[in-house]
């Protein structure tokens, strides 16, 4: 499962990041969860991002210019496993 956390790298952008790789974690190292910092403006337009941060996983835009709690982010990945 990829997770990508879409922003410029203001403080929000980084405690959403922050946040994913808490819920990440909590899944276990045999999970194969990766998060990653995308902070590509082209690519958030591709997306249809047009305000950060953005939360996408496996390409699917789960929310936009939100702070997701880790709790949060782990529903949405128990979801789309």
């Amino acid at each position: 499962m990829k997770i990508e956390i879409l922003g410029t790298g203001c403080k929000r952008c980084d405690q959403l990041y922050e946040n994913a790789l808490t819920a990440s974690a909590s899944f276990g190292p045999n999970a194969d969860i990766r998060v990653e910092k995308n902070s590509d403006i082209n690519y958030f337009t591709q997306m249809g991002v047009f305000m950060t941060p953005g939360l996408v996983i496996n390409g699917e835009v789960i929310s936009v210019g939100k702070v997701l709690a880790a709790d949060d982010i782990q529903k949405k990945i128990r979801e789309r496993r």
